[in-house]
């Protein structure tokens, strides 16, 4: 069986390096079907630090393509990557297209595969937020419409599908990004030094992350979210700010230099690998962010966060209490803190074998 594996983004070198992992161990069973696996990154994110850097970290295999789109607006990037895929997967003629998440390279891996009439696996089905303005609603939206294989984080995953008409094929497997913090987490204690090249004391520092274009690319959503920063770095503790080459962008575009200079607690810092991300988050006493998979990996690791958007599709997180949704107005970030603490248990993210249950799916063929 041959898989070609459409990556682009952070999250998804992280979710792939656990399925790749997944699928080599399917080999070692000479009864089991063998799976030639082939990685095409799409060039989506082109940063050193966030991207070549998980193939050298996770030992992830490198991509056999790597397409090399770049940044773009999301009609040419998504054009661009439709071309080069519709090539690539004419060349290798793989049995199943597998796709990760909700970001561009996600829509154009599944539309090349479904109109080349090549079954699609989407890893991380059935997410919904319901505001279609964010391109990351639409892309997901899509993507499930055209997968034959929709393999669910969760079980309100698996219902938002059926409300949708989408029951064939659908299988609740758990969180791949669980059985990352679990693996990884242990690598990181062991390897990041991050904590101590940044001076920072465990349960002593804010983590917050900034990058998706409903606050990036609206200054005013922006500016109360560096004001909530700036006081909470003056009245509590460090806020550790990785910047996003897009935030760090916008933030020189609209003048908000002096938001973060103003305040040397908060390190805006360049964006950090992912095993120095997962040790930040673990030894954060609160995480601020705006990225779906932070605020997972917050709760898998026992840190409470606050969601800096006005809606989550990780809904679990908020009914548990480990997350609480707070916008972009920093009154409402403020409060939000001085309310966090620990919620209770998520059974349905899985037991840390989302990856392994996504193969033995593939091999099944079951769709």
């Amino acid at each position: 069986m041959r898989i070609v594996t459409v990556i682009g983004a952070r999250p998804q070198f992280i979710k792939a390096a656990l399925v790749s992992a997944a699928i080599v161990r399917s080999k070692s069973n000479p009864a089991r079907e063998a799976i030639d696996e082939v990685i095409v990154h799409t060039g989506q994110h082109y940063d050193e630090n966030m991207s070549n850097v998980f193939f050298a970290e996770l030992g992830t295999p490198h991509p056999k393509h790597n397409l090399g789109v770049g940044s773009a607006s999301h009609g040419a990037m998504t054009g661009k990557m439709l071309i080069a895929l519709e090539e690539v997967l004419l060349q290798e003629a793989p049995d199943w297209v597998l796709i990760y998440g909700d970001t561009n390279s996600t829509l154009a891996g599944a539309l090349a595969a479904a109109k080349l009439h090549i079954p699609v696996c989407h890893v991380e089905a059935g997410l919904r937020s319901f505001d279609k303005r964010m391109p990351e609603e639409l892309n997901r939206i899509v993507a499930d419409h055209v997968s034959r294989l929709l393999a669910c984080p969760t079980k309100h995953a698996v219902e938002n599908l059926r409300k949708e008409g989408i029951v064939r094929g659908v299988h609740h497997v758990g969180d791949v990004m669980y059985d990352a913090a679990l693996v990884f987490g242990r690598i990181a204690e062991s390897t990041s030094k991050v904590l101590a090249t940044s001076r920072l004391q465990s349960k002593s520092f804010y983590l917050a992350t900034v990058h998706r274009a409903e606050n990036t690319d609206v200054p005013r959503r922006l500016e109360g979210i560096l004001a909530a920063l700036a006081e909470l770095a003056r009245e509590a503790c460090p806020v550790v700010l990785p910047l996003h080459p897009r935030t760090r962008a916008c933030v020189k575009r609209y003048g908000y230099e002096r938001l973060l200079a103003a305040n040397p607690a908060i390190l805006a810092i360049e964006p950090v690998s992912f095993l120095d991300m997962i040790l930040l988050e673990k030894h954060a006493k609160l995480v601020l962010t705006d990225s779906g998979g932070v605020q997972k990996e917050a709760y898998f690791h026992g840190v409470p966060c606050i969601t800096l958007r006005d809606e989550t599709e990780w809904v679990e997180t908020l009914a548990a209490g480990w997350n609480r949704l707070a916008g972009a107005i920093p009154s409402q970030i403020l409060q939000a803190v001085a309310e966090s603490g620990p919620g209770a248990d998520i059974a349905e993210y899985g037991d840390g074998n989302a990856s392994g249950k996504i193969v033995e799916l593939l091999l099944a063929g079951d769709g």
